[in-house]
């Protein structure tokens, strides 16, 4: 006996292919849906694919015909979206839909969105708690955009219950801008030295999908409107996380502290690097799921360390990796701004 049917949307993203994993070891009849209508090698054989965009005129509405009994929606962002999923409520029973810690701002007003200012880095409390202030919702930025979605979702709880969560730092296979890349290419390039910002204590608390998507399945399980975070149970600093992918590779790499940010020259600066601690609290998600992690940030890293090494043969890392480059340009491997700074702090040793 099923548990009933389940839609994911983006399933053949990073978090949706562990999404559809997880719905369909705990006993729903998954409809995996995503642009190209791809499946995953490890989904089992009567998970049913559907190529959908969901941003066409009543595209979504044609596709769920009579309806489901979850929705999961890896891929909303704003209010256009959030108004296409209370359109249908009287087709889903319930849903479950994807936002970010990238939501919160401090007391101060700061966030991600200030970040490149002066005196702009965010001085969250530690643990930051779902009650921590947000971002006003509008359409601006990334941040704006989801509160903006989880704000009109959950004015129409009384329709349709959903459950938002804030992810962290997502990791794992499949990633189209894996944080990890900045270490694994590093020791691919034979590097032994690295220069790590704010004497390599920054810590970005990590989420890996397979918790996301147990997450998802306990979410799917006792429907309700909620906002919860999403982590891993441990948020190791960017120093830590380094030697843990030398472990993996089984290299050893002299670690040189920074005092402070990355100057213009980007050294120093790495894809969790911040001012101050970012730790989600996942004590709401314990006490209203009843959620454990499945597994941890150094457990889960050697199949994502294979997964990038294997994406890099052959191929140069911004052919391999586009998503990673827009996102964080050139700066990113600059070997010989780094080698120069390098030579620098060795003279003054």
């Amino acid at each position: 006996m099923t548990k009933g049917s389940a839609w994911v949307l983006g399933a053949t993203g990073q978090i949706g292919r562990a999404a559809v994993r997880s719905l369909v070891e705990d006993g729903w009849e998954v409809t995996a849906a995503s642009l190209g209508g791809g499946r995953d090698a490890r989904w089992d054989e009567g998970v049913r694919t559907r190529a959908l965009d969901r941003d066409a005129e009543g595209a979504l509405a044609a596709a769920l015909g009579e309806g489901c009994d979850v929705l999961v929606d890896m891929v909303a962002y704003g209010a256009e979206h959030a108004r296409q999923l209370t359109g249908l409520a009287d087709r889903i029973g319930s849903a479950v839909v994807i936002s970010s810690g990238a939501v919160y701002e401090d007391d101060r007003g700061r966030s991600f969105d200030t970040q490149g200012d002066p005196d702009g880095a965010p001085h969250y409390p530690v643990p930051i708690p779902e009650s921590q202030r947000t971002l006003p919702a509008g359409d601006a930025t990334y941040g704006t955009r989801k509160i903006r979605l989880e704000r009109d979702l959950l004015a129409a709880g009384d329709a349709l219950p959903v459950t938002l969560l804030r992810a962290g730092a997502v990791h794992g296979e499949h990633c189209r801008s894996p944080r990890e890349l900045y270490f694994v290419k590093r020791l691919l390039d034979g590097r032994d030295r690295r220069v790590l910002a704010f004497g390599g204590e920054s810590r970005f608390h990590p989420v890996h999908v397979s918790n996301l998507a147990e997450l998802i399945r306990l979410a799917a399980r006792r429907p309700g409107s909620r906002v919860l975070n999403a982590g891993d149970p441990q948020a190791p600093t960017v120093a830590e996380i380094g030697t843990a992918i030398d472990a993996v590779l089984g290299r050893t790499t002299t670690t040189v502290p920074l005092a402070g940010a990355p100057g213009e020259d980007g050294v120093g600066g790495t894809p969790w690097s911040s001012a101050h601690p970012i730790v989600y609290d996942m004590t709401a998600a314990e006490r209203e799921l009843g959620y454990r992690p499945v597994t941890d940030y150094v457990r889960s890293l050697p199949a994502t360390v294979e997964w990038i090494a294997a994406q890099l043969e052959g191929r140069d890392w911004t052919e391999a990796f586009p998503a990673m480059l827009r996102a964080y340009g050139e700066k990113l491997f600059d070997y010989a701004a780094e080698d120069a700074w390098l030579a620098a702090y060795d003279r003054a040793a």
